[in-house]
């Protein structure tokens, strides 16, 4: 090849390249993903949430009506390390018509969640950044797949001085300060190691 008809060449791919650089964004249009679409429905889902946050005493009393259900959307390992007694774990990343439609098969039931950020930092709850927290990816995520009985535990709450009762995975039982007795420190529930 001479050097004119490299040239040329290269002349062409380069305004090729230049001209698509300058396209809009519908040459990159994905119908399965929505950002328009997601901020509405957040900004939606914003304020029928504002009247659903409880309090842990809330939190606690209602977990315990029949037909409540407590969702934990922490990926498993977390939920095995220490979760709320009585939590069914969905992990965020798996929610999905079908999963949803297995754990949680009625709309209209009662869902209370809760996530890392309710939580003084352990292993089994590591903080997030507030504006990244599961409590509101979940929210919105439940609220799009139209359940609107949904209720979020609002406060952060010390481990050591809840009133919740929490469990591992391995049926340990982690009760906080039940029947407003002396706190009993929560321990860090660590995996066993490997073998």
């Amino acid at each position: 090849m001479n050097v004119h008809t490299m040239l040329v060449s290269l002349g062409l791919l380069l305004g090729a390249a230049m001209a698509t650089a300058g396209e809009p964004a519908k040459s990159l249009h994905n119908p399965a993903i929505d950002m328009d679409g997601y901020l509405a429905v957040s900004a939606e889902a914003a304020k029928h949430r504002a009247s659903r946050r409880v309090s842990e005493a809330d939190f606690l009393r209602m977990s315990r009506e029949p037909g409540t259900i407590v969702l934990d959307a922490r990926s498993r390992e977390k939920y095995d390390m220490l979760h709320v007694r009585g939590a069914i774990n969905l992990s965020f990343p798996d929610i999905d018509v079908a999963s949803l439609e297995q754990a949680l098969p009625d709309k209209n039931a009662r869902i209370l969640v809760y996530c890392n950020n309710n939580f003084t930092p352990v292993d089994a709850f590591p903080r997030k950044m507030a504006t990244a927290s599961l409590n509101l990816s979940t929210y919105i995520s439940l609220y799009t797949y139209g359940y609107r009985n949904v209720y979020e535990l609002a406060p952060l709450i010390d481990l050591d001085q809840s009133i919740l009762p929490f469990e591992s995975a391995s049926g340990a039982a982690r009760s906080a300060r039940a029947g407003g007795g002396e706190p009993r420190k929560i321990a860090k529930v660590l995996p066993e190691p490997s073998r």
